[in-house]
Formats: structure tokens, sequence, C-alpha cells
């Protein structure tokens, strides 16, 4: 005689995303979309009373519809309140932008840092 065990089924893993990953993440919705990350470079940080992560970030707007999108972004970010559990982000600051006509194209390179809430 066989018998059948079933077993309970396994709890789907779940990874913790990085402070990065939530980064990114937040960056994309206020390119409402209509961004994509084509780099993300990011080193600790550190002072004498605080500690974080500074991030460099280069994304890309292709076609009218995103560069209008990547227009608000780059107007947006300097001041946007991010709601990143643990981080709060000291500074935003887009540092170069490359614009093309035709066909449309912007590309936005942007500094951000970090730092531990608590």
């Amino acid at each position: 005689m066989h018998i059948a065990v079933k077993s309970a089924p396994r709890p789907a893993r779940t990874t913790r995303r990085t402070v990065g990953e939530k980064l990114i993440e937040a960056l994309l919705e206020l390119a409402q979309g209509q961004g994509k990350i084509a780099r993300h470079a990011e080193k600790s940080w550190a002072s004498i009373t605080f500690a974080g992560t500074r991030h460099r970030v280069e994304m890309q707007f292709e076609g009218t519809g995103a560069v209008e999108a990547g227009e608000c972004f780059i107007a947006f970010l300097p001041e946007h309140e991010f709601a990143i559990p643990g981080q709060i982000v000291a500074d935003a600051a887009v540092v170069e932008v490359d614009h093309r006509l035709e066909p449309p194209l912007m590309k936005v390179s942007c500094e951000l840092l970090l730092l531990e809430d608590g």
C-alpha cells in the first residue's frame, strides 16, 4: 500500500530590497514611469554624526512624452519628499542634463544623499 503524503507549501521566499532598490523605485515613480535607469552607483557615506549612502543615478527619457516627464523630474527632484522607510533624503540634485531633439532623448544625472533614520 502506498500512502501519498502532502507536505505543507513552503512560504514564498521574500528578499529584502536594498536602500538603492527602494531609491530607484521612488525615482521611477517621480519620473511618472517614463524614465529608464541607465546606471546607478552607490557608496557608503559617513560624518561624525550621520551614516548613509551617496547615490549617482543616470536616467534616460526617450520620446516626446518621456522628455516632458523628464523635464518635470528635473523641476521636482530637489524638493521632492521621498518616503523611503528608515532613510532620509538629505540632498537630491540634478548634476547633468543632455537633451537631444531628434529623436527626442534626455539624459539626466542626479546625485542623492540618503541618511539612516534612527
